[in-house]
């Protein structure tokens, strides 16, 4: 198996689950209760896929040992920031492709307003941003905060806690 076929398979699967998921009510009050009122407004603000994979990413980080608060927090609303713009699941698998098969395409497509057609591909290359404003109007920690404006920087080293967090933010992310 290739390459390509390999990505694609476990592209479809993704795909696949983000069309099926679910989040129960114990599993969502139980992880969001490090978050503060606002910020759990905020989680239960996500599409379902969204919840579903914060969960995910939150539970590996667990698994892994970590048990910063910031982490666990950035964790669960690292993509809430797609939440400004309800991202139907074909536009999902479109941008997912295109990250993977064309990303100078994508990044051409993000550019300028969140306007018609382009408005999906603008708000996911900003939504770690939008995110970030987001949580700190919550009331989230400048940690956390920070973690979530930077969850798709390309880290050069892990010299700092701030980049050691978020090198394992990443990591789960990326296996999720």
């Amino acid at each position: 198996m290739g390459q390509p076929t390999g990505a694609l398979r476990y592209r479809a699967g993704q795909f696949l689950r983000a069309l099926t998921a679910r989040v129960s009510e114990d599993e969502v009050e139980q992880a969001i209760c490090i978050l503060t009122p606002e910020a759990r407004a905020l989680f239960r603000r996500q599409a379902v896929q969204d919840q579903r994979h914060g969960l995910v990413v939150y539970h590996a980080l667990r698994q892994a040992g970590h048990t910063s608060p910031h982490l666990l927090a950035a964790a669960l609303l690292h993509d809430v920031g797609k939440a400004a713009a309800r991202l139907a699941a074909w536009q999902r698998a479109v941008i997912v492709l295109l990250e993977r098969f064309a990303p100078r395409l994508l990044a051409r497509l993000s550019r300028g307003e969140a306007r018609g057609w382009r408005r999906p591909f603008v708000v996911h290359a900003r939504h770690p941003e939008v995110g970030a404003r987001w949580v700190q109007e919550a009331g989230c920690s400048p940690l956390t905060i920070v973690l979530i404006r930077r969850h798709h920087d390309r880290l050069a080293s892990c010299q700092t806690e701030e980049d050691r967090l978020l090198a394992a933010l990443q990591a789960a992310d990326n296996l999720n």
